[in-house]
């Protein structure tokens, strides 16, 4: 709910989209015109595509960094331990590249959530998934799936990074400590 308020906001005065003067006044003009399930529109889209955007990103930092230890010449048995800047810039490495490669797949997914939320189709018909990537794809081909990109991607790589460093900081205080 908290997001369609917040993407509503962010879109408005845009073609299609309705004006609002404050996230009460989305809640209400939604619930109004669509009644209260309006206000979850995209969220079983966004439920279907975290998990697979997760899935990827772990999957992508585990194998940029298992590639970038390899490439400084470090084994699995890690006889000689890295020095923890060398070890911060690797994870962080590994996060920039993990979040590109999840951000480069579900994009798409996001970009049809997002317009699923956002616009109003109120006089023809109750919007779908299908309808809106129909909808963007003949307006603007395959590369309107990959609108907000950049920022999506930067999102993705600067949250993960931080969110990985901070993870396994904590981890090797965790260790170091017991």
């Amino acid at each position: 709910m908290l997001s369609q308020i917040c993407q509503r906001l962010m879109v408005q005065d845009l073609p299609g989209t309705t004006n609002c003067r404050g996230p009460f006044d989305v809640i209400r003009k939604v619930v109004k015109a669509e009644g209260f399930r309006g206000l979850y529109r995209g969220f079983g889209l966004t439920a279907v595509y975290q998990s697979p955007a997760s899935a990827l990103w772990w999957g992508s930092y585990g194998a940029a960094q298992h590639i970038l230890w390899r490439s400084l010449g470090y084994k699995d048995d890690m006889e000689n331990k890295p020095k923890n800047v060398e070890m911060v810039i690797v994870q962080a490495t590994a996060g920039m590249v993990a979040g590109a490669c999840s951000s480069v797949i579900t994009t798409p997914i996001d970009t049809v959530k997002t317009r699923l939320q956002v616009m109003d189709n109120y006089g023809s018909g109750r919007p779908s998934v299908l309808k809106t990537a129909t909808t963007l794809f003949k307006e603007d081909g395959w590369w309107g799936f990959y609108r907000g990109f950049g920022p999506r991607f930067l999102n993705m790589s600067l949250y993960g990074t931080t969110m990985i460093v901070t993870y396994e900081l904590i981890k090797r205080l965790s260790v170091q400590s017991s």
